[in-house]
């Protein structure tokens, strides 16, 4: 055995107990599924503890000496490897304990380890302390536990409707226990324990600790007794108990003791009561159906000596130390006996049953019904228990019925005795001694037990015969079931008792007798009865004795003699001015007469409380008049107390209100408060001065009470505005000032006999404050000051009563500071824990003050701006800063403080708690207050300690329940409820003060550091390192409690409003920068509650589906930070472990029995997706979190109305529309009501009387209609909510984190099934519009993640030569989403433009995905064109072909949409739109879409919109352009009509729509910025690009449209190109200067590449006559502007060609040397380009001009030197040829020099064209150092290589070297080019010159062939070279030396080096291209002609 002694840290004396009781508490009250199981373990494994019930494990040497050593050697604990060292004072302490409780040693160390473990939740306590707590608590979970398996019992007098299994379980169970003697034990431990002896012991150990836990354990202990007592009682309510049992019962109460009062306590009351029901034998009256099983079970009628046991027992005269309670059972017994003589099975036991009239008379003779009154209804308990209250009943009600002769000679001895009275009196003798009063006891008994009525049950109906029939149906009382006829015998005996005790009254028993009936008047039916009876008793009986006024107990009589009264007292009235009027007149009202007045005030006074029609009968009954008569009385002199009764029952007519207005008017007349001073009155009058003189003096205040009581009532109804009026300024004020002044504010100085009294006074008066600040709602008439006449003057009017309330509330007035103190008084009481008289009323005043305090906050705001804007005089302060202000107790400013300290006591006062926590979160709005609080909370470590302990006490309450509205009757449901709210205002309290900066309360109550920057927090477990049990600590254990069951978190279910609040509060602190780090560290390591919580997603709760949602929201919203975070981090395994909890689809091992899944989950396949696969799946979590939230919202539909105006009615409900905390605009309901009900009332006429019914009939849908509405707007948010948060908890897992978490397969199945999922959910019929947006923003990630995912994974090459389809996803799930994406687009309708924006996205990233990579340009292309249209169709091609397929299948109405789209609407949607439309036409290969554009108009209007474009692009030149909107939509719109260009089709409908003619109008061209002036506005983000850069990004597209129009209509159309020279001519003077463009930059190489294109093109001699008709003048315009065309081009080529060419590329190095490669590469492009333009424009100019050389027009200048300068030095054109008279026409020596530089380029870009060849073919072997030089142009930032991966590395490299590749294969095609034409030019003009030319010398000049010539050059309509204007000599000027040196030179140029270069260029190039070559014949021709002779 000792080597097993471990120790269990949970401590076997409570831990397990605490979950025996967790278990039984669920199985039998919360009625938990699958608990009988459960229960069942549970009470095998505690058998034992019930049968030795509380015996503890006994001590023992060998426990003590284990844990002596302990602190040595260690001890072995429980669910901990080896053994652990314990501290030697925790080893003394366990002695201690163990001595002290006496259990063994062990037990006792446990105690104090679980002590120590739960210390947290016990601050301020030591672990001893703990250890006493922990021990009872284990004690009274093992009596709860009994108590409640007996309870589930079923039996013959209740039942808890359980299932029959846990039922047969429990009764099993229990009998076996019953069996053991449990009834024995159970009195034996009732003797033993006791509060005071347990006290003692641990007193002199020191167990005690503060007030609190003394009043804890005292608390545990008396729970204890009452739990066993209880469990006793629940036993004999169900079952009878043994003879040995019931004896054994009977001996225990024989020496039972009274408390101090002569009550017994709440145990001895459960005893006494569980004999009662053991001698019960009322249930066999009541036929229930299993009436015989029950009589077979009793052994009363099967058991003989039972009945002979008991008999004897309660026959023997032996006195019980309690006289009475003997008594009591003796007539129990007697009673039994009485029935049992009238059963058949009676007749055995006779000899017994004779008895039963002796033991009535023994205990008559005890006092039977005195003791009944004093020691069993004086119990506390004894109203809480609705099976006493039934026992009782019967036992009276048994009394009456079964004995009736005893009832008879009890009234005969009583009008006996009563006679004997009247005699003593007459003669002055001595009372007779023998006088008894059983019957006058009867009749207080009866009037007692039934005027209290907890539950209801109403029973005093019994005594009520039905004579007429009523209205009611449920009037049959307690009979149920049974169709009455006629009453049954019982109540016909019980009313004739009632009848009878009236008659003949004798006058000793008339008090008694009202006050019998005023309890059985107790009930809504009972004082109908009543009422009845008392009106016909009043009427006149001719045979009756008294004559004329009938019975004495009748109304007649009574306001007869009240009306007598009023007489006589009114005579003597006294003149307020004499001085007699302090002595009341000698004739007055005796004591007696008082008495009886009283008991008939009391009797009305319940009987219209009840009653409303005996109110009104009454009240308007013409002789009696009630009112007047007791208003009279108040004025005449009678005692306080009599007053009091007239003012309660004045309170009590008060409730009718058509009885209240009037009684406000004689309140006010009467002037029982004066409010009147009559003139040349000394002093005052009425109850001010009968409090102050007479109450005051008497110090007891019966009058003031129930004058508050009676303005309280009154005030409820109505508040009349005109009280008296005409005397004095008409209003309530008066009475306020009164309350206020005279009963409030000195309530706490005046002295009370009563103590309790004070407090009374104090909560009768602050009661009405509390209404009428409740009722008031501010006005802005408040604040104007109104006059009123009186008496001839102007005075002003008094202000509404809540009014002035709230202006002593928003002052420093002695009210608040009364207010405040009050509170502090309280908070002070409560402290203590000790009971003190009055501490009900104390609560109740306490709970008023708060009140105030917060309608105060709550109306303040209001209250302020209408004062604000009123400009009245009044002051005010917030009562926040009031709140702030000092105490003159404490001299501290502790105000809120004390506020706050309620939230400690909230288990004993919840309501207190619940105001308090309103009041600190409407304080807690503003901000500058946090920051003071909390200092004022932290300053005092006790108070702050307490106050943690206090929040975190009220969030822990585990008894809270959210129910539902208010009309909770139950008080239990109730004070849940409070308690609920309560912890649903602290954590808004929590919420508002996270959002304000630190510190700030939230801080503080979560646990983190307030003086210290908040992220240097460290969060650890309650305990550790002494950190405190905090209000976080409480949110995550009620948020754990349950995660690791299968239901998940228990909070969601029960509170799910609180778990959705819990969730915020977390998601909050983690969201915050400064919480964030601190809260997810501690989330993670020491909860793991993402996971914990995750993995039981989603949340189904069909009863409040809006809080599941939100509580997903908060929830995903908090994994999407962590996800993001841990990313961030490198934390993978904690990324990895959620990504896989939300995305896997594979079922978790853990569920298989041993990882392996059995067949049936083989074939089950959950999901009904169609998986290619067949393994079994489960659905992601992702997926059926988007499951639970439900797209479909059900609208209200219209309101139907009758009588109200529906605009009219919406306008108001719009009114009435605020935004609520949560962010969701919703109807105030209660506003709506009073505007509604005010309209209502404001109808006249007697019409609108007639309709009420039915107007607020109508008033009640409306206001159900906007609470429905209200409803679906709270639902849509939610869902709003939830969705938002599910995308981005999505969109994190895509992009935040680790790309190689989900591997690329995977992640495309991923995407594709949530975008199947988010189009089928967002597709389907009744899908709300409001969710759309999120989804098709959710859909555009996803499609852009799967596009991009599908487009890495073919870089990396895999997946390609995959059948299924091109990438790890299946072609057929693309086309699905390519369907569901259209669908979406198309069921958006004309609606949702910017929705579409999203939509357009997505499918353009999907229309990515069959987009061809670029490939590197070999140059090898080998193979023949049949050889290429054979080749099988590649994978992109094939999914191209489909998606178009796909798309044309949706015909015109995808069209519609998309072109409409592209043509207005908002500017983002319509670039989208316009990129589709591109995307689309650029696959359309049938051109349907083209036929489709260009059919229907779109494309004009398109077209035509460029006109109204022009003047937003003309705003965008502006230094500061305002947006640039209007610049992207222009770029939209030219790429989209360059994509409609591209087909010959399309380029001809282009110019038929007057595309051409449009931009000819646009004068945006003509606007270039001048470029240095704005260097100076530039944006330093260059975000926004230089107003030349803006000019540019108009002109190039524009530029590009034109190229690609001419190119698609150059074959068979001129058209084209004339338009487009009218363009260049209408704009030529910027595009003259554009030529000539001074700086060469990219962006001008860029236009110019462009430009010379155009030119080379258009400004054709032949394009002039293909443009139709022009008249001669313009022609010869035009030529000019051509020519000049023409001369600029030239002039370009000379300067590119030649000196710059070098400058500019070293330049472009210098300016951007970051990127200089990449733009170097662009630049040669572009010069080269311009070059090959502008050699192609001169073949062109050549071979138009004429097809033989010698007709050709000449273009240079015969002369063959080489432009200079190359050795870099600047040099303008004019020095490159000759000082000759054409120096102005660049020379054919530049054409050469063009030549040789071409070829030399050619080898140089052929060369590194190779390389960069050979580098990619062999990637993986390159060296990192090349592969970083590769990435570093595509990577941006200094160090960007350094981060990225080596797979992404690998693959930039290979991007940037197919870059690489083709740029130098556009290169060379270039290369190539430019020397084929220049080849030609120079072959063209060599043979022209050296053949044809006929040179001139000076001296022959008049020969007739120079004028031949001179035509030829200069005035040839094609001009080529004119000179200018004649301006001296022309190029006639040839000379034969020219001539020679041309020759000369160019032999010497074109030698035979560069002819062998210019031959390999065709080898190389050329060949392989095409084969056609040219190169070869030219260099021959050339040749030819340098080498002719010299003719």
């Amino acid at each position: 055995m000792a080597a097993q002694m471990a120790v269990n840290s949970g401590a076997s004396l409570w831990g397990p107990l605490k979950e025996l009781w967790e278990t039984v508490d669920g199985a039998v009250l919360r009625r938990q599924p699958e608990s009988v199981h459960l229960l069942d373990l549970q009470l095998k494994k505690h058998k034992p503890h019930f049968l030795s019930l509380f015996k503890n494990p006994p001590k023992s040497a060998e426990q003590r000496e284990k844990v002596r050593k302990a602190s040595t050697e260690g001890i072995a604990i429980q669910g901990q490897q080896g053994s652990r060292l314990l501290p030697e004072q925790l080893l003394t302490e366990a002695f201690i304990l163990s001595d002290l409780f006496d259990i063994g040693e062990l037990a006792a160390l446990e105690l104090l380890l679980a002590g120590e473990q739960q210390q947290p939740y016990f601050p301020g306590l030591t672990r001893g302390l703990v250890a006493v707590l922990l021990y009872w608590d284990g004690k009274l979970c093992m009596a709860n536990s009994l108590r409640t398996l007996i309870q589930s019992r079923q039996g013959k007098t209740f039942t808890l409707d359980l299932s029959g299994e846990l039922v047969a379980l429990t009764t099993r169970f229990t009998d076996e226990l019953m069996s053991q003697g449990l009834t024995k034990r159970i009195l034996t431990l009732v003797s033993e324990i006791s509060v005071t002896r347990e006290f003692e012991r641990l007193q002199k150990e020191r167990g005690l600790g503060n007030e609190k836990h003394r009043k804890e354990v005292a608390d545990l202990i008396k729970e204890c007794r009452q739990a066993l007592a209880d469990s006793l009682f629940s036993w004999t309510c169900q079952s009878p108990l043994s003879k040995d049992d019931t004896l054994a019962l009977i001996g225990h109460l024989e020496t039972v003791t009274a408390q101090a009062d002569g009550s017994l306590d709440s145990v001895s009351l459960a005893l006494v009561m569980a004999l009662l029901y053991c001698l019960d034998v009322s249930f066999i009256e009541q036929g229930t159906e299993d009436r015989d099983d029950l009589l077979q079970a009793l052994p009363l009628l099967t058991e003989r000596q039972y009945v002979s046991a008991v008999h004897s027992r309660l026959m023997d005269s032996q006195p019980w130390k309690l006289p009475g309670l003997q008594a009591v059972c003796r007539l129990a017994w007697a009673l039994s006996l009485r029935v049992l003589s009238q059963l058949p099975q009676g007749s055995a036991l006779v000899e017994f049953t004779e008895a039963d009239e002796a033991l009535a008379d023994q205990a008559l003779l005890g006092d039977v019904f005195l003791f009944m009154k004093e020691g069993m209804l004086g119990c506390e308990s004894f109203s809480q228990e609705e099976f006493y209250i039934r026992r009782v009943h019967s036992l009276i009600t048994d009394f009456l019925a079964l004995m009736p002769m005893k009832v008879k000679q009890l009234r005969n001895r009583a009008d006996e005795d009563a006679r004997l009275v009247h005699m003593s009196l007459q003669m002055d003798s001595e009372l007779p001694s023998s006088l008894r009063k059983d019957l006058d006891h009867l009749m207080i008994l009866i009037g007692e037990f039934y005027s209290k009525d907890p539950f209801g049950l109403e029973l005093g109906l019994e005594f009520w015969c039905p004579t007429e029939s009523l209205q009611h149906t449920s009037l049959q009382g307690s009979y149920l079931g049974m169709a009455l006829q006629r009453p049954p015998h019982k109540q016909v005996v019980l009313s004739k008792f009632v009848r009878q005790m009236g008659d003949l009254l004798p006058s000793t028993l008339y008090i008694s007798y009202l006050r019998m009936l005023k309890g059985l008047a107790n009930g809504p039916q009972c004082a109908h009865y009543c009422f009845s009876l008392l009106k016909t008793n009043g009427a006149a009986h001719s045979d009756n004795i008294q004559g004329v006024s009938g019975s004495p107990v009748s109304w007649e009589h009574f306001f007869h003699s009240l009306m007598l009264y009023h007489e006589n007292l009114r005579r003597d009235l006294p003149n307020p001015d004499s001085a007699h009027y302090r002595h009341p007149p000698l004739r007055g009202i005796t004591q007696r007469e008082m008495e009886g007045l009283t008991s008939f005030l009391q009797l009305l006074t319940t009987i219209i409380t009840w009653s409303e029609n005996a109110r009104l009968a009454l009240c308007e009954h013409p002789q009696w008049t009630p009112v007047v008569v007791m208003l009279g009385l108040l004025q005449c002199s009678v005692p306080p107390v009599l007053k009091a009764e007239l003012l309660h029952c004045l309170a009590a007519f008060g409730k009718s209100p058509e009885i209240a207005a009037s009684l406000w008017q004689s309140l006010e007349y009467t002037q029982i408060l004066q409010t009147v001073r009559a003139p040349g009155q000394r002093q005052a009058a009425g109850i001010e001065v009968e409090l102050n003189e007479i109450e005051s003096s008497c110090e007891e205040y019966p009058l003031t009470r129930s004058f508050c009581h009676l303005i309280s009532t009154l005030v409820e109804g109505s508040l009349p505005v005109n009280l008296g009026a005409g005397l004095r300024v008409p209003g309530f004020q008066p009475y306020l000032n009164f309350l206020r002044d005279s009963v409030f504010l000195p309530f706490p100085t005046r002295a009370y006999r009563r103590p309790a009294e004070k407090w009374e006074v104090a909560d009768s008066v602050l009661e009405v404050f509390h209404k009428l600040l409740r009722d008031y709602e501010p006005q802005p008439s408040d604040f104007v000051q109104e006059i009123v006449e009186l008496q001839g003057e102007q005075v002003p009017a008094h202000k509404p009563p809540g009014h002035s309330i709230m202006f002593h509330l928003l002052n420093d007035s002695p009210m608040l500071a009364l207010c405040l103190s009050l509170l502090e008084e309280g908070v002070r009481q409560l402290d203590t824990y000790a009971p003190f008289p009055g501490k009900k009323h104390l609560e109740s005043a306490v709970l008023h003050c708060l009140c105030l305090l917060d309608l105060a906050l709550q109306k303040e705001a209001v209250f302020m701006d209408l004062l604000r804007e009123s400009q009245a005089s009044l002051l005010v302060s917030p009562l926040e800063q009031l709140l702030q202000g000092v105490s003159p107790q404490t001299r501290r400013a502790d105000h809120i403080v004390n506020i706050a300290r309620y939230l400690y006591h909230s288990s004993s006062n919840p309501e207190a708690a619940f105001q308090s926590a309103k009041i600190l979160r409407r304080i807690a709005n503003y901000p500058n207050i946090q920051i003071r609080l909390v200092g004022d909370f932290t300053h005092d470590q006790a108070v702050s300690h307490k106050l943690m302990a206090g929040f975190v006490e009220c969030l822990d309450n585990e008894d809270a329940e959210e129910g539902t509205e208010k009309d909770d009757i139950d008080s239990q449901k109730k004070v849940a409820r409070i308690r609920h709210e309560t912890q649903i205002h602290i954590l808004n309290l929590l919420i508002t003060s996270l959002e304000l900066k630190a510190p700030n309360l939230a801080l503080y109550l979560l646990g983190y550091e307030v003086k210290k920057p908040v992220s240097s927090t460290n969060l650890q477990d309650p305990g550790v390192l002494g950190c405190p049990r905090s209000c976080l600590h409480a949110i995550l254990s009620r948020l754990q409690r349950g995660t690791e069951k299968r239901s998940g978190p228990a909070l969601t279910q029960q509170a799910p409003h609180l778990a959705e609040l819990c969730y915020q509060v977390i998601y909050q602190l983690c969201a915050c920068p400064d919480t964030s780090g601190p809260t997810m560290r501690y989330l993670r390591t020491s909860q793991d509650f993402l996971f914990s919580h995750l993995q039981h997603l989603p949340f189904n709760l069909p009863s409040n589906q809006i809080a599941a949602l939100s509580q997903m929201s908060w929830l995903m919203k908090t994994a999407a930070i962590e996800l993001r975070v841990t990313s961030l981090n490198r934390q993978r395994s904690h990324t990895q472990r959620l990504v896989s909890l939300l995305l896997d689809d594979q079922p978790h091992a853990q569920h298989a029995a041993d990882g392996e899944s059995g067949m049936e989950d083989e074939t089950r396949s959950v999901s009904g997706f169609l998986h290619f696969d067949t393994v079994s799946k489960v659905r992601r979590k992702l997926l059926s979190v988007l499951d639970a939230i439900d797209f479909s919202q059900d609208m209200p539909e219209l309101l139907q109305l009758d009588f109200f105006e529906r605009t009219q009615i919406e306008q108001v409900i719009s009114n009435c529309e605020h935004v609520n905390e949560q962010g969701h605009t919703v109807c105030n309901v209660k506003l709506l009501h009073r505007v509604l009900v005010a309209e209502v009332n404001a109808l006249q006429g007697m019409a609108a009387i007639g309709q009420r019914p039915l107007l607020m009939e109508e008033v009640n849908s409306i206001l159900q209609q906007v609470v429905e509405r209200n409803r679906v707007r709270r639902s849509l948010s939610a869902k709003r909510h939830a969705l938002q948060s599910w995308r981005s908890l999505v969109e994190t897992l895509l992009t935040a984190c680790p790309a190689d978490l989900i591997p690329a397969d995977e992640r495309q199945l991923i995407i594709r099934d949530l975008l199947l999922d988010l189009h089928d959910k967002v597709l389907s019929e009744d899908a709300a519009g409001e969710l759309m947006p999120i989804v098709a923003g959710a859909v555009f990630t996803l499609t852009a993640h799967l596009s991009q995912s599908v487009l890495s994974e073919q870089q990396q090459g895999v997946g390609l030569e995959a059948s299924s389809g091109f990438a790890s996803i299946a072609n057929s799930a693309l086309h699905l989403i390519l369907r569901k994406l259209l669908d979406f687009i198309l069921s958006t309708g004309g609606g949702y433009q910017r929705l579409r924006a999203h939509l357009y996205g997505s499918l353009l990233y999907y229309l990515q995905i069959a987009q061809k990579p670029e490939e590197p340009d070999t140059l090898q292309t080998g193979k023949a064109m049949w050889e290429r249209l054979t080749a099988p169709e590649d994978g992109f091609s094939k999914l191209q072909r489909e998606n178009l397929a796909i798309i044309e299948s949706y015909g015109k109405a995808l069209m519609e949409v998309v072109c409409r789209d592209a043509c207005d609407g908002h500017e983002i949607s319509r670039m989208l739109a316009m990129a589709v439309l591109d995307r689309i036409l650029s696959i359309d290969r049938q051109n349907q879409w083209l036929l489709y554009i260009c059919n229907s108009g779109y494309l004009r209007s398109l077209v035509e919109s460029l006109r109204q474009d022009d003047v937003a692009l003309q705003s965008l030149l502006t230094p500061q352009p305002p947006l640039l909107k209007p610049l992207y939509i222009f770029e939209s719109k030219m790429a989209l009509l360059t994509r409609v260009a591209k087909t010959g089709q399309g380029a001809v409908e282009l110019l038929r729509c007057g595309l051409v003619a449009q931009l000819m109008e646009c004068q945006v061209f003509d606007m270039v910025p001048d470029s240095d002036a704005h260097r100076v506005m530039r944006d330093p983000s260059g975000f926004i690009p230089s107003p030349m850069d803006r000019y540019r990004q108009i002109l190039l597209p524009t530029l590009r449209l034109f190229q690609v129009i001419l190119t698609s209509t150059s074959i068979n159309h001129q058209q084209g190109a004339a338009q487009v020279l009218q363009w260049l001519i209408v704009h030529a003077d910027t595009i003259q200067s554009l030529l000539r463009c001074q700086e060469l930059s990219m962006g001008a190489l860029q236009e110019l590449s462009l430009l010379t294109g155009i030119i080379s093109k258009t400004a054709l001699p032949g394009a002039l006559e293909m443009g139709g008709e022009v008249n001669s003048a313009a022609l010869m315009e035009f030529q000019g502007h051509i020519n000049r065309f023409q001369r600029l081009c030239l002039s370009l080529l000379g300067r590119l060609a030649g000196s710059e060419r070098d400058r500019l590329l070293k330049q472009a190095e210098i300016s951007a040397p970051g990127d200089s490669a990449e733009r170097r590469e662009e630049m040669e492009v572009a010069m080269q380009q311009v070059c090959a333009n502008i050699m192609e424009y001169c073949q062109a100019l050549l071979l138009q001009s004429s097809a033989q050389a010698q007709f050709s027009i000449c273009l240079f200048s015969p002369s063959g030197s080489e432009p200079a300068g190359r050795d870099g030095a600047r040099t303008d054109l004019s020095s490159t040829v000759p000082s000759m008279a054409y120096s102005r026409v660049p020379s054919l020596g530049l054409v050469l020099y063009l030549l040789k530089n071409s070829a030399a380029d050619f080898f140089r870009f052929h060369q590194s064209h190779r390389q960069s060849l050979g580098k990619l073919q062999s990637l993986d072997q390159l060296p990192p150092e090349e592969l970083k030089e590769l990435c570093q142009g595509l990577v941006s930032g200094p160090g960007g290589v350094e981060k990225i991966s080596s797979v992404q590395r690998s693959l930039l490299a290979k991007r940037r070297l197919v870059q690489l590749i083709n740029n130098r294969a556009k290169l060379l095609a270039l290369c190539s080019y430019v020397i084929e034409t220049c080849l030609f030019v120079l072959w063209r003009h060599l043979e022209y010159y050296l053949l044809h030319c006929i040179p001139t010398d000076p001296k022959d000049s008049l020969l007739p062939g120079s004028t031949l010539y001179r035509s030829r050059l200069a005035d040839d309509s094609f001009g080529g070279l004119q000179a200018s204007g004649g301006r001296g000599l022309s190029l006639s000027r040839v000379s034969q030396q020219d001539l020679d040196l041309l020759k000369s030179d160019m032999a010497a140029g074109f030698g035979e080096a560069l002819q062998r270069k210019l031959l390999e260029v065709e080898g190389l190039y050329s060949q392989v291209r095409s084969r056609y070559t040219f190169i070869q014949a030219l260099v021959r021709r050339i040749r030819g002609l340098l080498r002719q002779p010299k003719s």
